[in-house]
């Protein structure tokens, strides 16, 4: 069983995952309707698909950047993140949004988005302890300022998916943003706003804890953040298998 089920299977296996749903999100946009029937108003529409289809390729795109970092940049990521990383994306796009978790599951958005708060801070951490442990860089800087930096890059990336949320539901009519309720009624005042904002909040207490907890790994000399190591100006880790 250990032999199977290991970080470059899961890696193959969720890349499949979205290649296939991609393959028949194509097929479910030429018989889908444009507008759902009177009849009954819960029936998937072109519209619905489309952004399905944009966020498996947006998948397939995300399992393939591992590889190419690893070949490019000599970039090696440790094995629990990259554990955390396919997984995300397992839940986030194809059980999400093929499956329809965000609204069959209750507080599957809310979950996904508290998660990504902390793996986008730990990331943040990882950045900077590159470039303290770095030998071409000069300067070395404090905990607090990098559970600072953890936090603010957390947030910003949250901040930025929230804008391309926006974006595509303004162009392509979907309902990314959760403005509207599955049947299509849309939310009015606040409410319209509930879902956004939920996700902005729960990023920053995500990011805030793992911030927390990278402050008092630094400030203590802990090590619980610190997973890459840097070796003749590449980013190494001996724990990292070959991906996709």
């Amino acid at each position: 069983m250990k032999k199977w089920f290991n970080v470059k299977n899961l890696m193959r296996f969720v890349f499949i995952t979205f290649v296939a749903s991609s393959v028949y999100i194509v097929i479910r946009i030429i018989l889908a309707p444009t507008i759902a029937p009177v009849s009954d108003i819960t029936v998937r529409v072109k519209s619905d698909y489309m952004l399905m289809l944009m966020q498996s390729i947006f998948g397939i795109i995300a399992m393939l950047l591992p590889g190419f970092l690893r070949r490019k940049v000599n970039l090696n990521i440790p094995t629990i993140m990259m554990i955390a990383y396919a997984g995300f994306l397992y839940c986030a796009i194809y059980l999400g949004e093929v499956r329809n978790f965000y609204y069959n599951v209750p507080h599957w958005d809310t979950i996904l988005h508290t998660f990504s708060g902390v793996a986008l801070g730990a990331l943040g951490f990882s950045i900077v302890s590159l470039l303290n442990k770095s030998e071409s860089v000069a300067f070395s800087l404090s905990p607090i300022f990098v559970a600072i930096f953890a936090f603010c890059f957390a947030l910003a990336l949250g901040t930025l998916w929230e804008m391309y949320e926006f974006i595509v539901d303004s162009i392509l009519n979907t309902n990314m943003q959760k403005y509207a309720l599955e049947s299509g009624e849309p939310l009015i005042g606040q409410e319209a706003l509930a879902d956004t904002m939920k996700d902005l909040i729960v990023d920053a207490i995500g990011a805030f804890i793992i911030s927390v907890i990278g402050y008092i790994s630094l400030k203590h000399n802990k090590g619980w953040l610190d997973h890459v190591k840097v070796s003749e100006g590449s980013c190494q880790s001996t724990k990292s298998p070959p991906f996709i």
